[in-house]
């Protein structure tokens, strides 16, 4: 059958980049659900701050881990199989994390379910760069951080609610069968070109056909880093994720109930109004990206605002609430600027890199979390008066703002390196 001439219609071009996005809200989900389990998991595990952030964080070790794997698989496999696989994974290690009798069985399935869903946007991103126009990237990479945040907001309230009401291990196992479904949907309908429904690709060269040579992959992740844009967007948004995650995804609800007298549900309210903020800003900075035709000035003020909103909030004494959630909202929004630093990176390298490239800036964004959340866990062990409320350590003021300020210290780094990029103006390199 003869290819046709026009691009496939752009409904379609958004359900393949969309099927990907659903394994990705998935991944998100999992990234911030111990957030609002820690006393649960605490208690059945009997765990202290140090203990309960390297639980957490190891989701982030196996996901950096993944990150230039994944990107290489992207560009060599195909992100139909990778994302299939790792949808998957994660549903199995779900399950084990679910029927877990101890901390060690738990970590395992929180590092498989980490792994796994390192795939899913790096994976979105090729699809984006194959099914949309090149115009339409970054707008992609702002809804894909929507579609992810949404996950986490599930990972809010309502799973506060189910895990009240049903408890932590059964909404697990529900999880996972979700994520089951997921990857049969993703086999049965996506496809990784244009090209193999017919259609014109988007792509700017033949990079969805595989590459043998081990060569040429390890050539790819030298000549990645042998751009300076790419050693300084690999830093940068550790600072921005890694204070927003580790404050939303494990220590801002316990700092929350404790020092501010909120319920569980409350706290876990006001994590969720950042994320969503966050879910807004990303599709507004690519937009804005985009139609200005700049990515350094507006990645620049973003991390400018959250270094004074976040300074604000976690070293002021006390806050009316009203305040405190209006800083947070704002943070969160500014802080969508860092999905600028995908189509930046992307612009700073040949198109034929862009699968490793996406997966080495993924691995620089979860650095943030996967080394902050369990340091902050480690200062407040450190920190800890000895004193326990119902069987969970409870610990101070100090101490909660001793450890943000390792949060503050590297958004403080990423704010001054901004200013070392090179701007691209929204021109791929070539």
């Amino acid at each position: 059958m003869t290819q046709r001439t026009e691009y496939p219609p752009l409904r379609l071009s958004w359900m393949m980049w969309g099927l990907g996005a659903l394994l990705y809200l998935i991944g998100f989900y999992q990234r911030v659900a111990p957030g609002v389990m820690t006393a649960e998991l605490m208690l059945d595990f009997s765990l202290s701050a140090t203990a309960l952030g390297n639980l957490s964080a190891l989701y982030f070790y196996s996901y950096v881990a993944m990150q230039v794997p994944t990107g290489l698989l992207a560009d060599h496999w195909g992100p139909r199989r990778l994302l299939t696989l790792g949808a998957m994974a994660a549903a199995a290690g779900t399950c084990v994390f679910a029927f877990a009798a101890d901390v060690w069985w738990a970590g395992l399935g929180r590092l498989i379910i980490g792994g796994s869903v390192a795939v899913a946007f790096v994976g979105m991103l090729k699809l984006a760069g194959h099914w949309l126009p090149q115009r339409q990237y970054a707008l992609a990479s702002g809804m894909a951080l929507f579609c992810g945040i949404l996950g986490a907001v599930f990972a809010g309230v309502p799973l506060r609610l189910l895990v009240d009401g049903i408890g932590w291990r059964n909404v697990m196992i529900v999880s996972a069968l979700l994520t089951f479904a997921i990857a049969l949907a993703i086999w049965w309908l996506v496809r990784d070109d244009p090209s193999e429904r017919n259609y014109q690709s988007y792509a700017v060269d033949s990079g969805h056909h595989p590459r043998k040579s081990r060569g040429s992959v390890l050539g790819g992740i030298r000549e990645v880093f042998s751009f300076s844009n790419t050693w300084l967007l690999y830093l940068i948004p550790g600072g921005v994720v890694g204070t927003v995650l580790t404050f939303a995804g494990l220590w801002g609800v316990p700092f929350l109930t404790t020092h501010y007298g909120l319920q569980k549900t409350e706290a876990a309210a006001i994590c969720s109004a950042l994320l969503i903020a966050w879910a807004v800003g990303g599709p507004a900075f690519g937009w804005l990206s985009d139609h200005l035709r700049h990515r350094k000035p507006l990645y620049a003020i973003g991390c400018v605002v959250q270094l004074a909103g976040w300074s604000a909030v976690l070293l002021l004494p006390t806050l009316p609430l009203w305040l405190l959630v209006t800083l947070l909202i704002v943070a969160g929004f500014f802080a969508g600027n860092m999905i600028i630093g995908f189509a930046y990176a992307r612009e700073s390298v040949p198109a034929r890199l862009s699968g490793t490239l996406s997966g080495v800036i993924n691995m620089g964004v979860m650095m943030g979390p996967m080394l902050l959340q369990p340091a902050v866990g480690l200062v407040l062990d450190l920190l800890w008066s000895g004193e326990s409320v119902d069987g969970v350590r409870h610990y101070s003021i100090e101490a909660y703002r001793s450890g943000f300020l390792l949060m503050l210290g590297w958004l403080a780094l990423s704010t001054v390196l901004i200013f070392f990029t090179r701007e691209t103006h929204c021109r791929q390199y070539r």
